[in-house]
């Protein structure tokens, strides 16, 4: 069996990886600073990180529940685009989950997007077709309008129904601010 390339974040390690989520991600996709920093201590929460000596190459955040995981942010350096390792760490953290993961996408309507959706689809993810809203990150943010796609298949109406409620309940809160 291969070494582990991932590993949990040390949380001394947050800042660069908040850096890289500014590079990577638009601003209604991520929380506040200190909001993020703060869900290191949410024991369904974990980062992996992947380094080169000091510099991180990619990290991974991650929310598990009982009967599935969610991929909240997923970014690899620019420098090290394109070589294959976004889909090794992303088979590594399926195996290592053991059950289905859930990730949000855009939908197909830009080519970036389009790319992206064929990049997990290469990964073994599926594109699921039921309405799903992004509940804003954080106040003052926007939500999106975003797709499911999930690990092993597509889920039935009932199972992305229940990943949706506990999406909204446990990362986002979305219940207890009023919404």
């Amino acid at each position: 069996r291969e070494a582990a390339m991932i590993e949990k974040l040390e949380k001394r390690d947050f800042d660069k990886v908040f850096a890289l989520l500014e590079d990577s991600f638009p601003p209604d996709e991520y929380r506040t600073y200190e909001e993020h920093k703060a869900q290191l201590d949410n024991k369904c929460y974990t980062i992996y990180a992947l380094h080169d000596g000091e510099r991180l190459k990619a990290f991974i955040s991650v929310w598990e529940f009982e009967t599935f995981a969610y991929v909240e942010h997923f970014a690899v350096h620019p420098e090290y685009r394109s070589g294959g390792l976004g889909a090794k760490m992303l088979g590594e953290l399926v195996a290592r989950i053991g059950k289905t993961v859930c990730l949000e996408v855009e939908p197909p309507e830009t080519e970036t997007a389009r790319k992206r959706i064929g990049f997990y689809e290469r990964n073994g993810f599926y594109l699921n077709d039921y309405p799903y809203i992004q509940p804003p990150m954080s106040e003052g943010k926007n939500e999106l309008p975003l797709l499911i796609m999930t690990s092993g298949g597509k889920v039935d109406k009932k199972t992305f129904d229940m990943m949706k409620t506990t999406l909204y309940e446990k990362v986002y809160k979305y219940n207890k601010r009023g919404k």
